[in-house]
């Protein structure tokens, strides 16, 4: 395809050096933004490996590469997930990944190129970007550039939009990521409504690490019943949940995850992860030769200042009750407080729907403030 500087061609990613080119591609093109922060790179390598993601085992997936005067321009990923398919039944697979300089040539032969590999699947519509998964970083930073992003959450730049809807992609839900300044005080009326109801018989309680991967077996099961009406939604598999296990626990801290008890049988569930980006924005990718010994010191010693809640569910039972809302609440609390006396001062609520009214008033309720907005796009393939 013509552009200013010749012809673009998009060509599949084919063996180790082009995979290290597509994962290394974005610190090339955001490198200059001062909020971007570039991803471990050993992270980015497991996350793309089809015999250590298991997400590989449902979804097939294809990386592309733009070129253009010998130098790699843009990327984008092609998805089709079986378990979507299963599911839904709507012929639709996924974008992701997306990154490009600003030019209408380049975004116009990375989604052909994507588009044209899932039209050959039998897709119909494509959504996203989805990267990889709607369970991991999830929409384009369409709103919020003037901040970095939290730990597993996406960053853009603001051409990457206008790109995307010029190839006739438009918006088929926003997502909403909240910061909460944990200092300011939760309005009265909210602990009341938090005291009220189940109260006396509600407990919540931290992880137990002797029984580690079985809580967290419970908090991914809680949280697929709960998300289970939500647009778009792919529970979590038992492979993935113990992936998730695995990978994450390094990062959690005990009493920054909990479980919440209503007579004794669990009934919700939160999630408070350190902001690992916090600690590695200065490393360029690498953990080697001195990139670990600071990210450990900056975690355990100095210690991070923020941390994101990335899932928190309640068993659909209390779905738009009183009792509901308490339970999501005491667990707020919980972590707040737990967070709060290890230093913690901020933290990111992410991501919600744009249409979930029910979390977004308990959200806006403790004081938290929308501050970025993710798109997913959609476009019908012809």
């Amino acid at each position: 395809m013509p552009g200013a500087e010749g012809a673009v061609e998009v060509r599949p990613v084919a063996g180790r050096e082009d995979l290290d080119r597509f994962i290394r591609l974005p610190m090339a093109l955001q490198g200059a933004d001062p909020h971007y922060i570039p991803p471990l790179v050993m992270e980015r390598r497991e996350a793309f490996d089809p015999k250590r993601n298991p997400l590989f085992r449902h979804a097939e997936v294809q990386f592309f590469l733009a070129w253009r005067g010998g130098r790699p321009v843009g990327r984008i990923s092609a998805q089709v997930d079986r378990l979507h398919l299963e599911r839904y039944r709507d012929a639709t697979g996924h974008i992701g990944l997306v990154e490009g300089i600003d030019d209408p040539a380049v975004f116009a032969a990375l989604t052909g190129a994507a588009e044209a590999w899932l039209r050959a699947r039998g897709m119909r519509r494509a959504t996203g970007p989805f990267n990889l998964s709607i369970n991991e970083e999830t929409g384009l930073l369409v709103a919020g550039f003037d901040r970095p992003p939290c730990v597993m959450m996406g960053h853009a730049q603001p051409h990457y939009r206008r790109r995307l809807e010029e190839q006739g992609y438009v918006k088929a839900r926003d997502l909403i990521a909240y910061w909460f300044d944990l200092r300011r005080p939760i309005p009265p009326a909210v602990v009341r409504v938090s005291e009220r109801g189940e109260a006396g018989r509600l407990v919540v309680r931290a992880i137990d690490p002797r029984r580690y991967r079985e809580d967290v077996r419970t908090a991914i099961r809680l949280f697929n019943a709960a998300w289970a009406e939500n647009w778009s939604f792919i529970p979590f598999t038992p492979e993935e949940t113990d992936h998730m296990a695995a990978s994450m626990k390094m990062l959690i801290e005990r009493d920054m995850v909990c479980i919440a008890e209503l007579d004794g049988e669990p009934s919700g569930f939160g999630v408070g992860l350190p902001n690992l980006n916090e600690a590695i924005r200065d490393l360029g990718g690498r953990l080697f030769p001195f990139g670990i010994v600071k990210l450990l010191w900056r975690l355990k010693v100095r210690r991070v200042r923020s941390f994101r809640v990335p899932l928190m569910g309640v068993d659909p039972r209390f779905k738009g009750s009183m009792a509901g809302a308490g339970i999501v609440f005491k667990m707020i609390e919980f972590i707040r407080r737990n967070a709060m006396a290890k230093g913690y001062d901020q933290a990111e609520l992410s991501w919600i729907l744009e249409d979930n009214m029910p979390m977004r008033r308990i959200i806006e309720g403790i004081g938290a403030e929308p501050y970025k907005t993710y798109r997913v796009y959609e476009k019908a393939l012809a």
